[in-house]
């Protein structure tokens, strides 16, 4: 980038083959309106949202982190270990903190607040988020060893932290939802959408998920926000845990945040293609087939297929 370019001046030269000086104006015009739209009065200075690439980064060191000698870079030693991972999050914690400042400071551009309360917030939230990468690496581990347990293609649990895309999800769940815990819900959903992107697995960062989690294959999962997973859940690729209907407040808004999303018990298992919507409970130990469509809740130790819903469906019809 040239310095007349740094300085904000346009070349007389500039984009002449393209009019790029009257499409910048015209796109500044569009950017104008759009801020004036949204309530926004900033029109010059630094970056007001948070950036993926800054958290793509940040994620990385995290996982490098919790697994060094897997997900750490190529030269870690055992000796080094404690060293490379304090090093690691100290970089790693305070870029955080930067994002997370960023977030709250977009959350009060309608609210004006002290920023000195903003940053002591930020702080707090990031302190929060470092207390728990122990416990979320125990949670991770549980996770891992149920898609090593329930794989029979897997062969160590190397290659299931390494390789499986449902382990790269849920990595990214775990942090993103610590995160929507303590109040960086937009974080926390961008962090959510770098393991979408990767992996085709779609989980928002509200979910709440128990122990020993896995997602075999995985891509097209959908699981949405409110959805509650027991323990030693597992899900196959496509499985969709969605919402049957949106509640409207009384000016035909989505009502934001209303349960909607089912409610997973231990050891259940869903198979390939089943879309479950609704608020409903899958209960302990059921299994879902195939491809079904669910809309009403099952008692646990459950086997529900396509055969005996359409059963259902037609006795229904006749009765």
């Amino acid at each position: 980038m040239n310095d007349s370019v740094r300085a904000g001046v346009l070349p007389e030269t500039f984009g002449g083959q393209w009019a790029l000086a009257d499409v910048v104006a015209r796109l500044r015009v569009a950017r104008m309106a759009w801020r004036k739209r949204q309530g926004r009065s900033r029109e010059l200075g630094g970056r007001e949202l948070p950036s993926r690439e800054a958290l793509a980064e940040i994620v990385s060191a995290l996982c490098g982190a919790l697994f060094p000698m897997r997900l750490g870079p190529p030269d870690v030693r055992e000796e080094s270990e404690d060293f490379y991972v304090g090093h690691t999050l100290d970089i790693a914690l305070n870029a955080l903190l930067a994002q997370v400042k960023l977030e709250l400071y977009y959350q009060a551009r309608h609210d004006p607040r002290d920023s000195q309360v903003l940053k002591l917030r930020a702080v707090h939230i990031v302190q929060d988020f470092a207390a728990a990468l122990p416990g979320l690496r125990s949670l991770l581990d549980d996770d891992v060893m149920a898609a090593f347990h329930g794989d029979p293609a897997a062969r160590s649990v190397d290659e299931v932290l390494l390789c499986y895309p449902g382990i790269l999800a849920i990595v990214h769940h775990r942090l993103a939802h610590q995160l929507y815990q303590t109040g960086a819900p937009l974080l926390a959903r961008m962090i959510a959408e770098l393991a979408h992107a990767q992996t085709g697995i779609d989980i928002h960062p509200g979910a709440q998920i128990g122990r020993g989690f896995f997602i075999d294959h995985g891509t097209g999962v959908v699981i949405g926000e409110t959805a509650v997973i027991g323990e030693r859940v597992r899900l196959y690729q496509a499985v969709t845990l969605g919402a049957k209907r949106f509640a409207t407040t009384v000016d035909g808004s989505l009502e934001k945040g209303a349960p909607r999303h089912p409610v997973v018990e231990d050891d259940v298992v869903i198979y390939a293609g089943a879309t479950v919507l609704g608020r409903i409970t899958i209960g302990k130990g059921a299994s879902i087939g195939g491809n079904v469509w669910l809309t009403r809740s099952v008692p646990p130790g459950s086997q529900v297929t396509q055969a005996n819903v359409q059963s259902e469906v037609r006795a229904g019809e006749l009765s």
